[in-house]
């Protein structure tokens, strides 16, 4: 099994251990964390190398077992082992082209419904719940930033974030516009409706990498959290909206305690969005961007969710597709992610 360099790995990790023991490490509190994280990393995929190559020699000891003196019982174990680690070993090689610049942070995304009303909206509310299941289903954490709820049903905008290891690597794939073609519930004339959605993924961005935002350019208002109630409602002025005047980039997040702790979540998640601006415009300075809009329409959409007249989920992208529908919406996505992430390490 040779899905990467197993020694170059332990070259290193042996090289990063070695920093930690120099006299200063631990006076820089980012760079320390940085390293910190890497050592974390390198040796959960040399642990998860070495219990698939254990596996594998321990397999292939009982085949061998099996040809001198058959049995079949073994024969089905072997097999039924075989089928779960072939799995597996996929797995691990997707997460070998993880190794983007952020792929191993958390993921901060912002789910907005394209025109359409309440057809859109309602589209914008399924794809979060997708969301959240496919989180749910791969020991993710999700926390909840700001929602706006839609007038009739759905919801006008979410953001969320993803938290754990590879949220962002996985995540990204997801980035773009979502069609919908289904009999609209909101139609009494039962008719086929076609509805957009559009996925924006940031990386959260963490505290060893450096950002200089200039205060003055920032508006910063409070206001009261909006919603029909329960988790979404607030009594006090404690959301928190920041806009960044020069590109007009809006970040909101009504969800913690505090105004304080929602200053502090939507000033993480502007710096998120300037840096990702910066890298696409390959500027030096913040100063020197520009906003940039995508069109939630037809034609930009990166997957097709087909209810009707058959059903099929479809990957413009991979022509990936699965016409179990239902289960795609219940978070059943990893496949669609997996087929991205192995097109474009090709």
């Amino acid at each position: 099994m040779n899905l990467f360099d197993i020694e170059k790995l332990k070259k290193q990790l042996q090289e990063l251990e070695e920093k930690t023991l120099e006299e200063n490490f631990w006076n820089d509190n980012k760079n320390s964390s940085k390293i910190l994280a890497q050592i974390k990393n390198i040796k959960n995929k040399t642990i998860k190398f070495q219990e698939i190559n254990s596996e594998i020699n321990n397999l292939n000891e009982l085949t061998e077992l099996v040809n001198l003196e058959p049995d079949e019982e073994i024969a089905k174990d072997i097999l039924k082992s075989t089928s779960k680690l072939e799995k597996q070993i996929e797995k691990f090689e997707i997460a070998t082209f993880l190794s983007g610049k952020y792929d191993s942070n958390n993921a901060i995304v912002t789910i907005h419904p394209g025109a359409g009303g309440t057809e859109s909206q309602d589209w914008a509310e399924m794809l979060y719940r997708m969301y959240t299941r496919w989180a749910n289903k791969n020991n993710y954490e999700v926390k909840e930033l700001d929602y706006l709820e839609g007038e009739e049903a759905g919801i006008k905008s979410v953001t969320f974030e993803i938290l754990g290891e590879n949220a962002y690597g996985y995540m990204k794939a997801e980035m773009g516009v979502h069609r919908l073609v289904r009999i609209s519930p909101f139609d009494s004339g039962g008719r086929r409706h076609t509805s957009f959605a559009s996925l924006e993924v940031l990386p959260e961005i963490t505290d060893d990498i450096e950002l200089e935002i200039n205060p003055d350019d920032l508006r910063v208002d409070t206001y009261r959290a909006s919603g029909a109630g329960g988790q979404h409602i607030n009594k006090t002025s404690s959301a928190v909206r920041i806009t960044h005047i020069p590109t007009n980039v809006v970040v909101a997040c009504q969800t913690e305690r505090s105004q304080i702790q929602n200053r502090e979540t939507a000033m993480k998640m502007l710096k998120s969005k300037l840096l990702d601006l910066k890298e696409k415009e390959q500027k030096e300075k913040i100063e020197d961007l520009k906003g940039v809009q995508m069109e939630i329409a037809w034609g930009s959409q990166i997957r097709s969710y087909v209810f009707c007249p058959y059903t099929m989920v479809k990957d413009h992208r991979t022509n990936y597709e699965v016409g179990n529908v239902q289960a795609v919406m219940d978070g059943e996505i990893d496949g669609f992610m997996e087929s991205y992430l192995k097109s474009n390490n090709n």
